[in-house]
């Protein structure tokens, strides 16, 4: 089971403190001299422990695979604690169970489990995500010697309706990324109500306070270059290539790719960091406290992705698009790509996605964009709506002398 930044949580923090917050450091164990690894494994295939382990406690086995999760995996701290989140609700039900080593989990106990989350409340993709934890971390136990069995093979994830993405329309984004939506004067996206503080600008734009050069500039990369949060707020200045046009971005899975910059973007971009991002300190120093970060707040610090979320939502606000969501944007860049002839492996490449299906989607969402060039360039369909045309013509003229 691959590990996944998309693990986001769902419960509240529980009130429980016996599970331990800390990660106990990971140390591989090595092949004994009686030859228990003498048989040769694959070179991608994961190895199996020859001789078990003695059992260990459920909260045990969770931290070593935390551990695992960080040393060898390098999985982001973001993903660790979802998974440390979920399992631990797991292991307190195995706790409330009685059970006291990973070898008496067996099928009918987990199905009981996934029948409690639902009574619970969770939404079916809450559940799928628990029930892949749980997957992951019983064929971590199972590998590493702390389980002599995965039940979890048997237990079926959950199916659930896979949402199209709600993109913009191309009108929509002009009006977001506009003049007077994005640089207008108004509380929503200046420094008073988000990030704090009315700071004197003598920049060259005299119109746009630093906190609005940075919102425009945010939105332009959010929607030029297909960002998502995570990478957007872990953006450096040695990361930016404005000389080239590109972007050094760091992804899922600490993947990087170089993604364009131009246009607009560009614009935007280079003169937010030429005169605006050096006002953006606090008030008793003269420099940015991360001198790293490409985007700051008001009080030099990294924005967080938080920061991100009312940035955007107060464009959206503004600009009379509701509570729109940064994902909106890459997901409005992805398509209309996609509408204006780009291919789906150079969109999937832009995107930094793993998997060709995961960009496929975006083919639905432009089905209507498809049909109209097909009715606007095929003979055969402007034939039929020519017919179409002087029916209704001959209906209506009928209509007429009727009345």
């Amino acid at each position: 089971m691959m590990v996944t930044d998309a693990y986001m949580t769902s419960w509240t923090s529980s009130t429980d403190t016996s599970f331990s917050n800390s990660v106990a450091p990971y140390v591989p164990h090595q092949p004994t001299v009686d030859g228990a690894f003498l048989q040769k494994q694959p070179q991608n295939a994961p190895q199996v422990r020859s001789e078990a382990r003695p059992p260990h406690q459920p909260t045990t086995a969770l931290r070593e695979f935390l551990a695992y999760l960080r040393a060898e995996r390098g999985a982001a701290a973001a993903t660790i604690e979802a998974y440390r989140h979920d399992l631990r609700h797991f292991v307190n039900f195995l706790r409330e169970q009685t059970v006291d080593s990973l070898d008496d989990v067996d099928y009918r106990r987990l199905l009981d489990y996934v029948e409690l989350l639902a009574e619970r409340g969770l939404s079916p993709a809450s559940i799928k995500r628990n029930v892949a934890a749980i997957k992951s971390f019983m064929g971590f136990a199972v590998r590493d010697g702390l389980a002599s069995r995965n039940a979890s093979t048997e237990l079926k994830v959950p199916k659930i309706a896979r949402r199209l993405p709600q993109a913009l329309s191309i009108e929509q984004t002009g009006v977001l990324l506009g003049d007077e939506a994005s640089l207008d004067r108004d509380e929503s996206l200046d420094g008073n109500t988000l990030l704090g503080g009315d700071k004197p600008f003598n920049g060259e734009t005299d119109d746009a306070t630093p906190c609005e050069l940075r919102n425009q500039a945010i939105l332009e990369l959010l929607y030029g270059c297909g960002l998502r949060v995570s990478e957007l707020t872990a953006l450096d200045l040695a990361m930016v290539d404005l000389d080239g046009g590109f972007l050094r971005v760091v992804g899922k899975g600490s993947k990087q790719r170089l993604v364009p910059i131009v246009g607009a973007a560009r614009t935007a971009l280079g003169t937010y960091l030429r005169t605006a991002r050096a006002h953006l300190h606090p008030k008793r120093t003269l420099v940015p406290v991360d001198a790293s970060a490409v985007f700051l707040n008001a009080r030099g610090h990294r924005l967080t992705r938080q920061g991100i979320y009312n940035i955007v939502a107060a464009a959206g606000a503004q600009a009379g698009l509701g509570n729109l969501h940064p994902h909106s944007l890459r997901h409005s860049y992805a398509t209309h790509l996609l509408e204006g002839g780009a291919d789906l492996r150079s969109i999937q490449q832009l995107l930094g996605h793993a998997d060709i299906s995961t960009t496929q989607i975006y083919t639905h969402v432009g089905r209507s964009h498809l049909r109209e060039e097909y009715l606007t360039t095929h003979p055969r369909a402007r034939l039929r709506s020519q017919q179409d045309t002087g029916q209704s013509d001959t209906s209506q003229s009928d209509a007429s002398q009727s009345v």
